[in-house]
């Protein structure tokens, strides 16, 4: 047994509470060892040293190095003390915080046993319930839809449908989003992501100089009240983007900075090296190399203040459902649980969605975001669909190790996407292969998470880098593909069944398919993906939901579905749990 591969952290994403009585505990060993079963001996940290109860742990997932047993620990006396049994050659040792033993002594094991001292209410991440049953839509404003005549709006310099320029803006504003509303609930969307709406003079908006008024080419403030009141009242929630690492160099206490210098009220909420900011020198911290997006600085108490007020305002005043934390990496852990404890207090189900490109783990810990925009996730379907680096068997495993990297509660919240403004088009990644993007789609909207997709993919809509990925949306219903968009519209669908909101997740690769199932009660849904670049024949019993590329379907003398799934096909099957049969090897790993 690789005892180097064994890993276990309590009171961490290894072992975390559900609620005040029920905890999840995981223990990570090495894939190829020849472990036979895990269990877990536990009992109050005052009585386990004369008595221990056990758990045999499931063997739930898989990634390139490691495979994770998980279980679940019902409690009454939340004073917890326990180690692991693990089973090798019907030998079984004993892992504690002193590692493997071949014995254990229990008499002794206040010094060595793994606890969770106490399960305390407050420090329990509970979900953001409305999150297991949204589908998010991302709009970028200036390039969704125009509500009035755009020949009217003096400010336009680029014609719709046009390819974008870094400066150029189309007239996309609140009216157009409101008259789309049923479009997009029809499509299956139940929440939107706006980018930013703030004052600002550029088309992103991402350099804010009033955080307290709506940009005058979007509407006004009382347009945007409208706005979130008709959506809500079709059932559709509004995210906004806090842009809160930086500002622009118009808001009015930096122009105060630029003149008074040191002298300036307002000097210490800057990061500046001198005497005043200098731009040519950029003696200054900004985001990226821009010289007009100066850095707050979120230590300062002013400005923390400043910030919070904003987002407790925006709340309270226009009933918004959620934040979006731009660069949210780049800001202080001590300012995003001061942000979580002022947004919380005063809608708690306001959801807190960061924006880290890379594993967040230290930000979600329950007292700061409620999950990240999930770009591993986008990453991974990229290396599978568009570079073809991954196989099915390196997909399942990715899929799996991003799942490890959290508690399930933030999995549950994570913001999962193919793509946004920040990335290239998915569709323009993977050459135009609608095939491919309803592929991935699929596995977006059966994975563990909340699905995301970007405006103009149901058309859909083309685009490599910034600004190209923020075409105007094309309206011209002629230009669209309805079959395409109805299999998307399917996929879409998929979120509403309880057995994907709720179910477990077990994913894997066999007979070079990607296989992913959710189950439920005795309910079960299943998504099978061939990107092998051949045909492969399935077998299965049950009901076919959704299907691209789905070939020569047959019901034999036992009423089993067989056929072809084309490469570039994928299959979503429903039934019972013990009605869904599928391939030998499947049946082999659940034994």
């Amino acid at each position: 047994m690789n005892e180097q591969g064994i890993l276990h952290v309590p009171d961490s994403k290894y072992c975390f509470p559900l609620d005040t009585h029920r905890l999840v505990v995981r223990l990570r060993v090495d894939r190829n060892d020849r472990v036979e079963k895990v269990e877990v001996l536990y009992e109050s940290k005052y009585e386990i040293y004369g008595k221990q109860r056990t758990i045999q742990m499931e063997r739930k997932y898989e990634d390139r190095l490691y495979a994770y047993y998980e279980t679940e620990l019902i409690l009454q006396d939340v004073r917890l003390a326990y180690v692991f049994r693990i089973w090798e050659d019907k030998k079984g040792y004993y892992f504690s915080e002193d590692g493997l033993s071949e014995t254990y002594n229990f008499a002794l094991g206040y010094y060595n046993f793994f606890q969770m001292p106490f399960i305390n209410a407050v420090d329990i991440h509970e979900e953001v319930g409305w999150m297991r049953q949204a589908v998010f839509y991302e709009i970028f404003v200036d390039r969704f839809c125009s509500g009035g005549d755009i020949t009217q709006k003096n400010y336009v310099s680029l014609k719709w449908g046009d390819k974008p320029k870094p400066k150029g803006f189309a007239g996309g504003d609140f009216a157009g989003i409101l008259l789309k509303l049923d479009y997009l609930r029809n499509l299956g969307v139940n929440a939107i992501y706006l980018t930013p709406i703030f004052c600002s003079v550029s088309n992103h908006k991402y350099d804010i100089f009033d955080y307290h008024m709506v940009d005058a080419q979007f509407g006004t403030n009382e347009e945007f009240r409208q706005l979130v009141q008709e959506a809500h009242k079709k059932g559709i929630r509004i995210v906004l983007d806090a842009v809160f690492n930086h500002c622009s160099e118009l808001l009015p206490q930096f122009q105060d900075v630029l003149k008074q210098g040191k002298e300036s009220s307002y000097f210490d909420w800057f990061l500046i090296d001198g005497e005043k900011p200098d731009e040519d020198a950029l003696n200054y911290e900004v985001f990226a190399f821009c010289s007009y997006m100066p850095k707050l600085d979120t230590s300062n108490n002013r400005v923390q203040e400043f910030l919070t007020d904003i987002a407790v305002s925006w709340i309270e005043k226009y009933d918004i459902d959620g934040w979006r934390l731009d660069v949210s990496d780049e800001i202080s852990h001590d300012f995003w649980r001061l942000f979580r404890k002022k947004v919380k207090a005063v809608k708690k189900d306001c959801v807190i969605i960061g924006e880290n490109w890379h594993d967040a783990n230290s930000f979600l810990q329950g007292d700061q975001y409620d999950s990240i925009m999930n770009y591993a996730f986008t990453k991974a379907c990229l290396d599978f669909y568009a570079f073809e680096v991954f196989c099915a068997q390196d997909f399942a495993w990715k899929l799996n190790h991003l799942l490890m990297r959290n508690t399930i509660q933030v999995n549950h919240m994570m913001m999962n996407l193919l793509d946004s403004h920040d990335t290239d088009r998915f569709y323009t990644s993977v050459h135009q292969n609608k095939n491919r993007v309803l592929s991935a789609t699929a596995v977006m909207c059966m994975f563990v998470g909340t699905p995301c997709i970007y405006y103009g993919t149901e058309i859909p809509l083309e685009g490599g880098y910034d600004p190209d990925n923020r075409r105007c949306f094309d309206w011209d219903e002629s230009h669209w593909d309805m079959t395409y968009r109805g299999l998307l519209q399917k996929l879409i669908g998929l979120r509403q069944e309880e057995v994907v909101q709720k179910g477990t997740i077990r994913i894997w690769a066999a007979s070079e398919l990607l296989w992913l199932s959710r189950k439920w009660n005795d309910e079960e849904i299943v998504l099978i993906v061939n990107q092998s670049g051949k045909n492969i024949n399935v077998v299965f019993e049950g009901i076919i939901v959704v299907e691209n590329h789905f070939d020569n379907r047959e019901v034999s003398m036992q009423s089993n579905m067989r056929g072809n799934l084309l490469s570039e096909g994928f299959i979503v099957i429903k039934g019972s749990s013990n009605t869904i049969q599928l391939t030998e090897d499947r049946k082999a790993l659940k034994n």
